[in-house]
């Protein structure tokens, strides 16, 4: 059995297709055992004014990384358009951590990574505000949770608690790129892999370990 841990962001734009094709080839396969943690990228409205100069030039900013993604994607699935139009400014990583994160915590871990591509398919390709606790609320819905049990996580103190232990991960781990895969706390596969690379990896890896035995 494979440990691996996920780190990503739900407004990151390269998590977006590594996800779906991450647990694509994970179907595949049942030798890994998937943890998931969060990172962020934009966590205040202060980070957009230090990463960028402003809220409204980061939009702009974030947008050519959509462009790329896109073409990472397999399904092309980017609403750029839709997103340079909308009157909303781009979101903060931080309410999509608290509420993937809440539903793990109130639900199971194995529900994160079903409320974390539903947050994702409604800011890239919805083009929903994913800040706003109603549209994070509809993800639950959609995934077929209770949200008075999610809401009342949400607004636990425990929920941010958990999302920081995982931020601190980060450095513990010396992780600075999302999406990032860590494998038994040793191994890294960082970035948004093609299916090709992530079975290769996964293969040295698997080779790596039987000879240990």
């Amino acid at each position: 059995m494979l440990n691996v841990e996920f780190f990503h962001d739900v407004i990151c734009s390269f998590c977006f297709p590594f996800s779906y094709r991450f647990r694509k080839y994970c179907e595949q396969f049942d030798d890994l055992n998937i943890t998931h943690h969060s990172f962020s990228l934009i966590w205040t409205e202060d980070d957009f004014v230090q990463k960028f100069g402003s809220r409204k030039k980061a939009k702009e900013a974030i947008l050519t990384h959509w462009e790329h993604a896109n073409q990472n994607d397999d399904l092309h699935r980017f609403n750029i358009q839709a997103m340079k139009d909308a009157d909303f400014e781009f979101p903060t990583s931080r309410n999509g951590l608290l509420a993937a994160k809440a539903v793990s915590l109130a639900f199971g871990e194995e529900h994160y990574w079903d409320m974390f591509d539903c947050i994702q398919k409604a800011l890239f390709v919805d083009t929903k505000n994913i800040d706003s606790l109603d549209v994070l609320e509809n993800c639950v819905k959609e995934i077929g949770l209770d949200t008075k049990k999610w809401r009342q996580q949400f607004e636990q103190a425990q929920t941010l608690q958990s999302v920081e232990e995982d931020l601190k991960l980060l450095s513990t781990y010396n992780i600075e790129v999302s999406p990032t895969l860590l494998v038994n706390k040793k191994h890294y596969l960082c970035g948004a892999l093609s299916t090709v690379q992530l079975t290769e990896r996964f293969e040295e890896l698997r080779k790596f370990y039987e000879n240990q035995d």
